[in-house]
């Protein structure tokens, strides 16, 4: 359809004056303006005629979103929107009412946005978080591990319905059996519910650390960052190299602020007895059976252990 403002202001010339009146024929007609005025039969031509502009949006958008290219290639003036017209009655008469509403497309994004921005990921791979997958799924991906899944589920399902709890999960098993997905799924979804969350996958955040001690700064937004948010998840615990500073005064203080207040979960391909093991010996004090025990009394007792099974899924598509 040629652009209406064009047309009008050229309204000099026979010849464009002519085009213009079959335009507003052609507007006037169209299938969206006639279903307009059966379901608003106040609406007289002269309406029609004041609101040639906004009918001409309203069609030109309609069009566009019945053959969407698309969000990221939307033809409408104002991207990932649609005109919506309404018939109103105000002190001066029946009027035509234009607004820009966004559209599925604009709102889905806008939502997934929105949870995106609940969730701080550190170290770990962002599809893990985008995945997507819903329960069905998740659940035929390996039958082994549907007791894990079924746990997990239900977990979620428990927070939604009443409130954030003080409990963590405590996924064990071995590798490329899911579990970063898991609980990436559970962030995910309980973002949606408005909750705020964040992984840490724990190799490299302990490797990292030790840059951080020069960065006070930014180890104090870290750490607060994850003693404040709603859900927290350390990733694949038990791999990383720890040393007494970040066994004691990192990791201690994050888990000593959150026992009893909020959640923490933990991935791991240990049970929580090798756990405590391996927290108790660093790499410059040896083994310190007491440091271990400390670190696991605020992990151990606020945690559900969640048995993950199945085979590894690493490297296959």
């Amino acid at each position: 359809m040629e652009s209406l403002g064009e047309l009008m202001s050229q309204m000099k010339s026979p010849q464009l004056r002519r085009r213009s009146e079959e335009l507003k024929a052609r507007l006037i007609n169209e299938p969206l303006v006639r279903d307009l005025c059966i379901r608003h039969p106040e609406l007289e031509e002269e309406h029609l005629l004041r609101g040639m502009a906004k009918l001409y949006q309203y069609v030109n958008d309609s069009r566009h979103c019945a053959n969407c290219p698309g969000l990221d290639q939307c033809p409408n003036d104002f991207p990932g929107h649609f005109t919506k017209l309404t018939v109103e009655d105000s002190g001066a008469g029946t009027q035509l009412i234009d607004r820009q509403v966004p559209c599925p497309k604009q709102l889905r994004f806008e939502r997934e946005l929105s949870i995106k921005k609940r969730i701080h990921s550190f170290y770990v791979d962002e599809r893990a978080l985008e995945q997507g997958y819903d329960e069905v799924e998740i659940m035929s991906k390996d039958s082994v591990r549907a007791p894990a899944v079924s746990q997990v589920f239900r977990y979620i399902n428990e927070t939604k319905e009443s409130g954030l709890q003080t409990r963590g999960l405590y996924l064990e098993g071995h590798f490329g059996t899911g579990k970063t997905f898991l609980m990436s799924y559970l962030l995910h979804e309980l973002a949606k519910e408005g909750y705020s969350g964040v992984i840490v996958y724990m190799p490299e955040f302990v490797e990292d650390l030790k840059s951080m001690m020069q960065d006070s700064q930014k180890l104090k937004e870290m750490t607060e960052i994850m003693k404040q948010a709603d859900l927290l998840i350390f990733d694949d615990i038990g791999a990383e190299n720890l040393n007494p500073w970040a066994r004691d005064h990192v990791l201690g203080s994050i888990l000593n602020y959150r026992m009893n207040r909020k959640p923490t979960f933990y991935t791991s391909n240990y049970s929580l007895n090798v756990l405590e093991k391996h927290l108790s010996f660093t790499s410059k004090d040896g083994e310190e059976m007491h440091k271990g025990q400390r670190l696991m009394d605020r992990i151990a007792p606020f945690v559900d252990v969640v048995p993950v099974g199945g085979s590894n899924k690493r490297g296959r598509v």
